[in-house]
């Protein structure tokens, strides 16, 4: 019998992408749809028959893995595609359920399709309870509460709740301190974002993870985007990207 896959992936070529890397492992199985978001994700759940497999994001256009996994009734075993840290790592190892880390290498997703036709094609738990475990474990987590920056021969470390936000400017990752310094980082925006606490940080689009403390006004822009005004001040335009929006507003609201 055919084996049936949903890949639920809001990025088209990653899922395109995706999709080829399986058909390629397993040319007998099938890619029954391709799905981006929780809402359609969970419309086509509700009217198709149960796939055999899904491969799911963590973080989709209008929400989360999470909020998908709380309202799905199927209990169709899942491969995570994420970015996430340690703790959702565990969680998903302490349950017998797969993960990839971004990008996804060939050779680990043909490790993770091998597993999956080694078991008896049934999850461990049923996967609201792992939503309700993997949320636990995002309340759990320690976030970064200092940092260290190096300057010439100077060393300065600062505590997180100096910063206002952090941003992307000639190519370099800045942190913007609330008294207006700015110090160059090592690390990369998709670092920090992983490492900071998202009921106080929030990245808005490539280039900006704002604090909720740093917003001084915001204005409707352009296809449902924001456009923040910083405090303090930043040379560079701050505009909530349109697949961002949707999370940013919920973000404000205090629905993350």
């Amino acid at each position: 019998m055919t084996t049936k896959v949903l890949i639920v992936e809001d990025e088209q070529a990653l899922a395109q992408r995706l999709a080829g890397m399986v058909t390629g492992l397993k040319p007998d199985w099938e890619i029954t749809a391709m799905t981006e978001s929780v809402e359609e994700t969970l419309e086509w759940l509700n009217n198709n028959p149960e796939p055999d497999l899904m491969l799911l994001d963590i973080h989709l256009a209008d929400g989360s893995a999470f909020d998908l996994l709380s309202k799905a009734v199927c209990k169709t075993p899942v491969i995570f595609t994420t970015a996430y840290d340690e703790y959702a790592l565990k969680a998903f190892r302490v349950n017998s359920l797969d993960y990839l880390l971004k990008p996804v290498k060939r050779e680990e997703l043909e490790q993770a399709l091998e597993k999956f036709a080694r078991t008896n094609k049934k999850p461990a738990i049923d996967l609201s309870q792992l939503a309700m475990m993997l949320q636990a474990g995002k309340n759990d987590q320690e976030y970064l509460s200092r940092m260290m920056v190096k300057t010439g021969s100077q060393i300065r470390s600062f505590s997180i709740d100096e910063v206002s936000y952090f941003y992307i400017a000639e190519k370099i990752v800045f942190a913007k301190l609330k008294n207006g310094d700015r110090l160059p980082l090592d690390l990369s925006l998709d670092q920090l974002e992983n490492k900071l606490n998202p009921t106080r940080f929030f990245r808005i689009n490539r280039t900006f993870i704002i604090s909720f403390d740093s917003i001084e006004k915001m204005y409707a822009y352009s296809k449902s985007r924001i456009k923040v005004i910083l405090k303090p001040v930043c040379e560079v335009e701050s505009v909530s990207s349109t697949e961002r929006s949707p999370l940013f507003r919920d973000w404000l609201s205090g629905h993350h």
